[in-house]
């Protein structure tokens, strides 16, 4: 069941609200999960349950994305007012620094709170931030293409191409390595979530200069690269695990940018095992 949950965030402009949705299901320690950049909650829902059944999952999302509200006018989605934000939502719902899993932009995302303080462990796959200029140039062009053709196409025709195993492919083949596992529902609901994206814009223009340069020290962080990743290729993950050298550095073979869609029992390893490396560290 979907909730809501608004609280103050800070901002240039001062104090404002920030009211975003989220699912809480599971018992144990928490787990935020983070979803990419014109992505929705739902991204996490292959892994949802494996996870829950060790911890307390929140899966949220981004303000701006999925069915969160947009922040309020003139606040920046830039990294600086989101990682605080995102804090300021784990304090709202009585979380402190919980297990932090992300993908894409949420794994950069993942990673600044760790950073920053606001997480116990860090699970980033295939986190934004890591380009040269050309790959990020490159990586824009391709999420800029895949929103214009969620908008060009009518709701009828998303969902006609989306029940044929070609037609999910050519609707999210960019992203998932394995696309006639998704769902024709679950496509059309990710083509819909990009298309009415009301923070896309913003934040793929405050993502224009984001190079994650800083360590991430005193936690456990893992970066996990899919083999097949189109958007953000995976020799980015070298370059993350030399900014970040304490980190554990995983191939996730055969997936795409989305994993968890196409090995669901590989990430949640993954996510799990860099929790449980945290759990083990402080009982230590």
């Amino acid at each position: 069941m979907t909730a809501t949950a608004s609280f103050t965030i800070d901002s240039p402009l001062g104090p404002r609200t920030a009211t975003v949705s989220y699912v809480r299901k599971g018992a144990g320690e928490p787990l935020l999960l983070l979803h990419g950049i014109g992505h929705h909650l739902q991204a996490w829902h292959p892994v949802t349950d494996i996870l829950a059944a060790e911890h307390e999952v929140i899966a949220v999302d981004l303000p701006g994305f999925g069915a969160s509200e947009p922040l309020p006018a003139g606040v920046p989605y830039d990294l600086a007012t989101v990682t605080p934000a995102l804090g300021a939502l784990c304090a709202a719902l009585g979380v402190e620094r919980p297990h932090v899993a992300g993908n894409s932009l949420g794994g950069l995302l993942a990673l600044e709170m760790g950073r920053s303080g606001l997480a116990r462990s860090v699970t980033a796959l295939s986190p934004a931030g890591f380009w040269t200029e050309g790959e990020r140039r490159y990586a824009f062009a391709t999420l800029l293409a895949l929103r214009a053709g969620a908008r060009a196409l009518p709701r009828p025709a998303l969902e006609r191409l989306s029940l044929s195993a070609a037609g999910r492919a050519a609707l999210t083949g960019a992203i998932y390595a394995r696309p006639a596992r998704r769902s024709p529902e679950a496509v059309v609901a990710e083509a819909l979530a990009l298309r009415d994206a009301t923070g896309f814009e913003e934040t793929l223009a405050a993502g224009g200069s984001v190079r994650f340069t800083d360590d991430v020290p005193g936690l456990p962080v893992t970066i996990a690269w899919g083999t097949r990743d189109r958007v953000l290729l995976r020799r980015q993950g070298v370059r993350a695990k030399h900014t970040v050298p304490g980190a554990r550095l995983v191939r996730l073979p055969g997936c795409g940018h989305v994993p968890m869609n196409d090995d669901p029992a590989l990430v949640s390893r993954v996510i799990l095992d860099t929790a449980r490396s945290a759990t083990a560290r402080q009982a230590a």
